[in-house]
C-alpha cells in the first residue's frame, strides 16, 4: 500500500479559505477560490507529510499564533489580487 504525499499547508489554506472570502464579500466561484489558494500556497512554507505521526509533528505550528497570522495574511493577498484581476465575467458574491 503505497502512502500519500499531503501538503498539511494546502489544508490549512483551504480550511480557511471560503470563510475569508465570504467575510470579505468576494467572489467565491471554484475558479476565484483556487486562484487565491495558489497565490497563498505560493507565499506559504510547504509542510509536507505522510504518516499520521509525521501529521502531528506538522500540526504543532497551529498552536503558534504567527502561524495563523501567516496563513490568514497569504489568503488575504490573494484575495486583493484575484479580485482585482478576476479571470471571468461572472460574480457568485
Amino acid at each position: 500500500m503505497s502512502e500519500k504525499v499531503v501538503n498539511f499547508m494546502e489544508i490549512c489554506v483551504g480550511d480557511a479559505l471560503l470563510p475569508l472570502m465570504r467575510g470579505m464579500n468576494v467572489c467565491t466561484c471554484e475558479l476565484c477560490q483556487n486562484d487565491v489558494k495558489a497565490f497563498a500556497l505560493n507565499l506559504l512554507p510547504p509542510k509536507y507529510f505522510v504518516t499520521p505521526r509525521g501529521m502531528l509533528y506538522t500540526k504543532i505550528p497551529l498552536l503558534e499564533h504567527q502561524f495563523n497570522v501567516d496563513v490568514m495574511s497569504a489568503i488575504m493577498k490573494g484575495i486583493e489580487v484575484v479580485s482585482g484581476k478576476m479571470r471571468h465575467e461572472g460574480n457568485d458574491l
